[in-house]
């Protein structure tokens, strides 16, 4: 069963989601504030894919509670809930490790096309690691090792540490060295075709990649930017 926990302290708001959620086929754990979804996440953190988090919580806000799942799970899809105005925490809630987020207010279509989209990349990580394992299949570049079995990132043997979003993003750029890769064709392979968000959410995981793989990250030698495209991955 596909299972969401929603965090937002609008009842009204929260209601509407766990409405459209339902309606769409997904098991559903609310909670109306920070300190509660940590909690909920705490008890059933075996079973939930996806978190949709509202930024603006009280006791802890989103951010918080976004940072506190991505330290537990690299796994889980995670969501955020911002208003229009909330311009600097969407890239934050990017930077945390969320993998998308949703501005308010927003239509049920717009709201179930991107848990979709969440969630079958959730599951198709899943599926690929079980299709993989029996291949033990890599990617070696130069001091870097992608394990497409295990999904994990190696930098001269140490371990890097990704979100599935960032592993799909360096799978890209290792199976094209070299290539210089559109802004929209990264958000195809990882976010898929229907996703009709914006590419800031490219760029930001660009910028965590290389807070994460480069040794000067305002200089970049392995993931460089190519001008008016998108990004390149230098062998």
């Amino acid at each position: 069963m596909k299972c969401v926990l929603v965090a937002e302290d609008e009842a009204s708001i929260r209601d509407f989601v766990v409405i459209n959620l339902h309606r769409s086929g997904y098991e559903v754990i609310e909670a109306a504030n920070g300190e509660e979804a940590i909690k909920k996440f705490d008890e059933n953190s075996s079973d939930i894919d996806m978190a949709i988090l509202d930024i603006m919580m009280p006791i802890t806000d989103g951010l918080e509670v976004c940072k506190y799942i991505r330290s537990k799970s690299k796994r889980i899809g995670i969501i955020m809930l911002t208003a229009r105005t909330q311009e600097m925490d969407k890239v934050t809630g990017l930077m945390v490790g969320a993998d998308d987020y949703v501005t308010k207010p927003f239509s049920p279509s717009e709201l179930m096309a991107r848990i979709d989209a969440v969630y079958r990349r959730v599951s198709l990580t899943q599926d690929m690691v079980e299709d993989e394992k029996a291949s033990d299949s890599s990617i070696a570049l130069n001091e870097f090792v992608l394990d497409l079995r295990s999904h994990t990132l190696t930098k001269n043997g140490i371990p890097v540490e990704l979100t599935q979003v960032e592993f799909q993003i360096m799978q890209y750029f290792f199976s094209n060295p070299n290539a210089a890769l559109d802004r929209t064709d990264i958000l195809k392979f990882v976010w898929g075709d229907t996703y009709f968000g914006d590419e800031k959410v490219v760029d930001v995981n660009i910028h965590r990649l290389r807070n994460k793989i480069e040794d000067e990250p305002s200089t970049p030698k392995h993931l460089t930017t190519v001008w008016g495209m998108g990004y390149k991955w230098m062998v």
